[in-house]
């Protein structure tokens, strides 16, 4: 029978809106807050902090997304134009090879932190589009060296690759603000103690 407490257990359940309190939802049932799992246990942290691998990535992906942001424009240049294919061709080249980079310099600081090359529990829907972001820039580089298809269509290749790296980064910032949020506040809960905190 639908009773509203079963009603309400199967929405509990399903829901995943963070936005609950503007729908006129107040918590979960028995007051208590869902929490999700922290992104590093107090060893990791300590390891991610300690990791000069945590300083190459950090250096990384800010240089990765310039090399994005100028290669996106000879792209676009290129297609919109029809000139500029062999700067944009080099451009996209370059910017896969700092992508396999931040992917091999990462995978080692996944490796020093959780102990596992890649698909951590914390980063795992990261590193599964990962792999489609490296297929996708894989492919372009492949239909480039064998001459697949024409210029205009191997651009169009590059920016469904870059589509997938800018989801890709996405989740990455995220998942950096969920680290910064969470960290912070397990400083609070250390300097004001467990129950006032929460």
């Amino acid at each position: 029978m639908l009773t509203p407490t079963v009603v309400n257990r199967f929405i509990d359940a399903v829901d995943c809106c963070p936005w609950g309190a503007s729908t006129g939802r107040r918590g979960r049932p028995g007051g208590t807050a869902a929490r999700r799992p922290a992104l590093y246990t107090p060893e990791e942290r300590q390891r991610r902090d300690a990791s000069p691998w945590t300083l190459v990535q950090g250096v990384l992906a800010p240089f990765q997304f310039a090399v994005f942001l100028l290669s996106l424009a000879l792209v676009l240049r290129y297609l919109a134009t029809g000139e500029g294919l062999a700067i944009a061709t080099a451009s996209v080249v370059v910017k896969t090879l700092v992508l396999y980079t931040i992917m091999v310099t990462g995978s080692i600081w996944e490796r020093e932190v959780f102990g596992r090359w890649l698909f951590a529990p914390s980063f795992y829907w990261e590193d599964v589009f990962s792999m489609l972001v490296l297929a996708l820039h894989t492919a372009y580089l492949g239909v480039v060296w064998l001459g697949i298809g024409d210029a205009p269509a191997q651009m169009l290749l590059a920016l469904a690759a870059y589509a997938a790296y800018v989801v890709n980064a996405a989740q990455f910032v995220l998942k950096l603000r969920a680290a910064r949020l969470e960290g912070g506040s397990s400083r609070v809960r250390r300097a004001v103690g467990p129950g006032l905190a929460a």
